[in-house]
């Protein structure tokens, strides 16, 4: 199961943690999977090109299954980067509609 957790500042979206696989389906077919890390990618690329916000990232590049994504505390107050981290989490919302079973967010 994935795990989504996402870190707020007193108003706004500010980053948020991934943790473990889907398993939906095996490896290379699992469209879960496929979904929510394409979602994290393109979000943690809008962040650095598009909102230009310095990030904190941390990640398992080993064995997968986990990722950090945190705002600079200079940029907790970009709101670019607060609106891509916000549809991040409106992506996440809609896939686990369809696949609960697969993810849990917090």
């Amino acid at each position: 199961m994935i795990k989504a957790h996402f870190l707020y500042t007193s108003k706004q979206i500010c980053g948020f943690e991934l943790t473990g696989h889907a398993e939906s389906g095996e490896y290379g077919q699992d469209i879960v999977c496929a979904g929510v890390s394409a979602l994290a990618i393109s979000t943690v690329n809008g962040l650095q090109k598009l909102a230009k916000a310095q990030i904190e990232l941390t990640a398992d590049e080993e064995h997968g299954g986990y990722l950090k994504v945190n705002l600079d505390s200079a940029d907790k107050g970009n709101q670019a980067a607060a609106l891509l981290l916000a549809n991040f989490k409106l992506g996440m919302e809609e896939i686990a509609t369809s696949y609960a079973k697969y993810i849990e967010i917090s």
